[in-house]
Order: C-alpha cells, then sequence, then structure tokens
C-alpha cells in the first residue's frame, strides 16, 4: 500500500474570514420535491455517494432543501471541531431522526438534552473509566473462547457462517455480562435480547424510510415493535428491581456496570439514577453500543479476508507477543498493530457513519451563514475520505495510525466516535473489546470471505454490511 504523504492542514479560505462578506454556503438546487421523493423513494446506499458528489462540487460546507426540511453538511476538520466541540451548545440533538432513536432506547446518554444529559453523564462517567473497564477484559476472553469452541464444529465442517450475526451475538453477550453479570443467551434473558435485536431491526428500517407511517398506526410490524419494547422493559425492570432488592438488604452484588451505576450519586443532589433512567441507559448499552462493535469486528474480517499481508502481520504480532496464550489487559499496550487495525477499519467503515444536530441559533462557519431551526450534519466516513489529508482513502493501510502519523493530522481528521463533551462514553470498552476479540480469534484462524460473496455498506442507522459476510475457518 502507498504510504500517506505528509499531511498538511489544507486551506479552506485564501482570504482572512473577517475580509469576506458572510454568505449562504453553496449547494444544489432547492427541490422540495425531489428531496421528498428521495425520502421516500431513494435507496440509503446512496447517501454516501450523495454526501461525497456533495462536497467535491460545492466544498467544506454544504446547503440542501430549503425552509424547514434545510439540511447544512460539514466535512473540513476545522468545521466538524466547530460544531462538535468549540460550539457544541448550538448543536442540539433536536431533530427527527434522534425521537425515533428515542422511541427505541429511551432517553439516555446518547438521545437526552441539556440538564437531563449532563446528570446522565456525571453518574455514568465513573463506571466507564479505564481502570474499571479493564476488569472486563476477562469476561470478553471467555466469551470469545466460549465461540471459538462453537466455531470448531463449522471448521470441521467447512460449513460457512455469516460473521456479522456471529459478532453481534458475541458483542451481545459481552455487554450482558459486563452491565449486569448475566448470560443474555439463556432463559428469560434471552427474551430481551431477542426483543432488542428486533427493536434496533426496526429501527434500521424505520431509518430507511424516514416517512414511514407513524408509530401509532397499528401495522403488524408497529405491533410486533411495541410487543418486543414491552417485554424487553420487564425483564429489565426485573433484573433492576432485584438488584435494588439486595442493595437493601445490604448484600453485595456483582462488581459490574448495573452495580456501579446503582451506587452512583449525583455530587450536587446526592440522588441517584432512576428505575426508568436505569432502563434508558441499559437499552442504550445493549442496543446502540453494541451494535456498533459488531459493526466495526464484522468489517475488520473482512477487510482482512481482502488485505493477506495486514493479516501476515496481525498473526505475526499475535505469536510474538501471546505465544498462544489468551490476551490479558497487560498484553494490550504490546499488540500496537492489532489496534491500529481496528483503528482503520473505523476510518474506512465507520460504525457511526453520520452525526445529525439540531440548530438552535444563526451561526457562522468559515464565512457561510448557517440559519437555525434547520439540520447540520457531520459524516466520519466523508472526511476520513478526504484526499487532502488521506493519501489512496480508500485503501486499506493501519500503518496511518502509528503515534507519529496521528499527530501529523488534526485532531477531526479522525472521529468514528464523535467528539466535544458528547463523545462516545463507550470508546474505551468498545476498542478495548475489539482488539481481545481480535486477538483471540487471530491466534486459532484465518477468516476467508466466500468465493463470490459480495458486501457493500448499508448507510443506515450504522453502517452495517448490506447483506451476511460468509466466511470460512482456516486453522494456523
Amino acid at each position: 500500500m502507498p504510504a500517506d504523504a505528509q499531511a498538511v492542514e489544507p486551506e479552506i479560505h485564501s482570504q482572512p474570514v473577517q475580509a469576506q462578506a458572510i454568505i449562504d454556503p453553496p449547494g444544489p438546487p432547492a427541490n422540495l420535491l425531489g428531496f421528498l421523493s428521495f425520502l421516500v423513494f431513494g435507496s440509503p446506499r446512496d447517501l454516501t455517494r450523495i454526501y461525497i458528489d456533495l462536497a467535491r462540487e460545492y466544498g467544506d460546507v454544504v446547503r440542501m432543501g430549503t425552509g424547514p426540511w434545510r439540511v447544512y453538511f460539514v466535512s473540513h476538520p476545522d468545521h466538524v471541531k466547530h460544531v462538535l466541540q468549540d460550539n457544541n451548545h448550538n448543536y442540539g440533538k433536536q431533530y427527527a431522526f434522534n425521537e425515533l432513536l428515542k422511541q427505541v432506547i429511551g432517553n439516555g446518554l446518547l438521545t437526552s438534552e441539556g440538564e437531563v444529559w449532563q446528570r446522565r453523564r456525571r453518574l455514568a462517567q465513573p463506571a466507564f473509566h479505564r481502570r474499571q473497564i479493564e476488569n472486563f477484559v476477562t469476561t470478553m476472553v471467555e466469551e470469545t473462547t466460549t465461540m471459538l469452541e462453537r466455531w470448531a464444529v463449522l471448521q470441521q465442517a467447512d460449513e460457512p457462517f455469516d460473521v456479522m450475526a456471529e459478532m453481534q451475538n458475541l458483542a451481545t453477550l459481552i455487554v450482558g455480562r459486563a452491565l449486569f453479570s448475566t448470560d443474555l443467551s439463556m432463559g428469560y434473558t434471552n427474551t430481551m435480547r431477542q426483543s432488542l435485536r428486533f427493536s434496533m431491526e426496526y429501527l434500521n428500517r424505520r431509518m430507511r424510510r424516514p416517512l414511514s407511517l407513524p408509530l401509532w398506526v397499528p401495522t403488524p410490524t408497529h405491533r410486533r415493535f411495541r410487543k418486543a419494547t414491552r417485554l424487553s422493559d420487564e425483564k429489565i425492570f426485573d433484573i433492576i428491581r432485584e438488584r435494588r432488592k439486595n442493595l437493601a438488604l445490604n448484600t453485595d452484588g456483582p462488581n459490574d456496570l448495573l452495580g456501579m451505576l446503582l451506587a452512583a450519586r449525583d455530587e450536587e443532589t446526592g440522588e441517584g439514577l432512576t428505575d426508568q433512567e436505569l432502563r434508558d441507559e441499559i437499552t442504550t448499552f445493549i442496543g446502540a453500543g453494541n451494535e456498533t462493535t459488531a459493526v466495526t469486528l464484522a468489517w475488520a474480517w473482512y477487510l482482512l479476508s481482502k488485505h493477506p499481508e495486514v493479516a501476515r502481520k496481525l498473526h505475526a504480532e499475535l505469536d510474538a507477543v501471546l505465544g498462544g496464550r489468551a490476551p490479558s489487559v497487560e498484553d494490550l499496550p504490546q499488540l500496537p498493530y492489532t489496534r491500529m487495525i481496528i483503528e482503520e477499519t473505523m476510518r474506512v467503515y465507520p460504525a457511526a457513519w453520520a452525526i445529525g444536530r439540531g440548530i438552535v441559533a444563526d451561526d457562522v462557519i468559515g464565512r457561510f451563514k448557517i440559519q437555525k431551526g434547520g439540520m447540520m450534519i457531520v459524516s466520519p466516513y466523508i472526511t476520513h475520505r478526504r484526499p487532502d489529508i488521506w493519501d489512496n482513502p480508500e485503501g486499506f493501510e493501519p500503518e496511518r495510525f502509528m503515534p507519529e502519523r496521528v499527530a501529523e493530522r488534526p485532531r477531526y481528521a479522525y472521529f468514528p466516535f464523535g467528539g466535544g463533551p458528547r463523545q462516545c462514553i463507550g470508546s474505551t470498552f468498545a476498542l478495548m473489546e475489539a482488539q481481545i476479540v481480535l486477538a483471540t480469534v487471530g491466534q486459532k484462524y484465518r477468516l476467508n470471505l466466500l468465493s463470490g460473496c459480495t458486501v457493500e455498506p448499508d448507510p443506515i442507522f450504522t453502517f452495517r454490511p448490506n447483506r451476511p459476510v460468509m466466511m470460512t475457518l482456516q486453522p494456523r
């Protein structure tokens, strides 16, 4: 693979902003009928092509639509930083897709706003400190090892399998044990897992057709969604009530994320999270959280199968550092190439491929006027492909994430977990989990894409593969 050229901060405008008039951003003609037609009939896979074409034709700040359908799109790292960090208070969660997401996961850290979000973040932050997350590495290894025992049967039969489905199942089991020390493959918790999975699939379908019938219309799918939500809520509230009962009896519970969240108290008020607040956070972690990790791992195996030279470097590192034993938390700093593979996977196929924000008040970005009431979009997928920052942006080159090369790039040239105050609280957990899974599986197998299996991204809620990623196992 060609190496990156030395990154140079790209010029946006030749004149200082102060010397230029503030103008409306450029963009395609405001055709409301065409925009609505795309929302109803367009393919979601068209979205990434549309955004890339818009950035190429109109530049770093683009306007689309008109009136209440006005949408802005920025792709330059400086402008992304302005939206997510420098002026983040002006870009909130008040937009249609967030309201749709609330119907599935509730008003948790991902979807809440203002003082509600600030309080939730304060209470949850200690549970996601790196030292706490490191306690779950053994769980990650154990669940991955159990999966490999099942894979041995597939390997002996030379039976292909869908690696996306396997990674989704694994990520769910890991988060279940880390969150509340429960095996989500067993008994009533399996019902909860299946219900949450259906709810996330429903969300993805709604993202495809945002102008679908409202949820109150009693279609068969809507009835199934309401039933799934009710079933998962019942199980989650049962777990919360049982754990509170043990706390009232001064019975020590497991050292898991739920225990930490139950023990958390607001420094200002002394209050903890209510049962409904805990439900919303649990649903967020199991639903949206493990989905993004599973998507990243699926794409990592896909990319490794397409780039055998990268796979050979991975296996060489694993053999040199681990020598056949299970990885531990102490091993992670000694596995830099393994981590770089995950980071490069998230550059090429970021699970959270686009981030939407509602525009609270008028603003200026560069020399362009941003009007309140519209929607702002920043896209890791698009920014991660800017040729003025990334040499050979479509290539797969983990060496891009060597520390000296990372230091050369603008901070927001790469933001798979978002940025600013609302950067994903689970980023450390997700990176650690992905590195552990890659190391544990990579010691034992090479994963080969089934001949004739073609896969493309499907940019809906997450950047899932558009069809099953069928693979076979080759023992090492």
